[in-house]
């Protein structure tokens, strides 16, 4: 049994993210699985604070991005996903060049609030971020 009740591809998501900030960071969706999404996005001067290192505001645009649509194919038609927490703990550096993965599940699917987890992880495979986002569930 799978969580998603829309069946958009990463295709389909990566076309309707193109033109917005998830699309101008690079952040691509790769994979829906059953029970998470996952997605990459490239280290780079767009995403880089002064001294080299992945910014974690971009961590969290990330997390944002991936929970916000996570929820959203949860959710049944009428209903739409809008973010209200998000909050970031960041655990190790990310060098410019590497490109970081992330998966995002669920820790909670109430019928109006969700909670969703997003751990990034370099290259190497240590967990570089884990972020929280929560989401009020409302009538489109």
């Amino acid at each position: 049994m799978t969580l998603w009740k829309r069946d958009w591809t990463p295709a389909q998501i990566n076309a309707r993210m193109a033109d917005n900030m998830a699309g101008m960071l690079g952040i691509e969706v790769t994979e829906i699985g059953a029970e998470a999404l996952h997605a990459t996005m490239p280290v780079d001067a767009r995403h880089a604070q002064p001294f080299g290192l992945l910014h974690g505001g971009a961590s969290v645009v990330l997390s944002e991005t991936l929970g916000s649509l996570a929820c959203m194919m949860t959710l049944d038609e009428g209903k739409r996903a809008v973010g209200i927490e998000v909050n970031a703990n960041h655990m190790a550096g990310v060098k410019r060049g590497e490109v970081v993965t992330a998966t995002c599940r669920p820790l909670h699917t109430g019928s109006r609030t969700h909670v969703w987890q997003t751990e990034i992880r370099r290259a190497d495979g240590k967990l570089a971020c884990v972020s929280r986002l929560t989401c009020a569930v409302v009538d489109a």
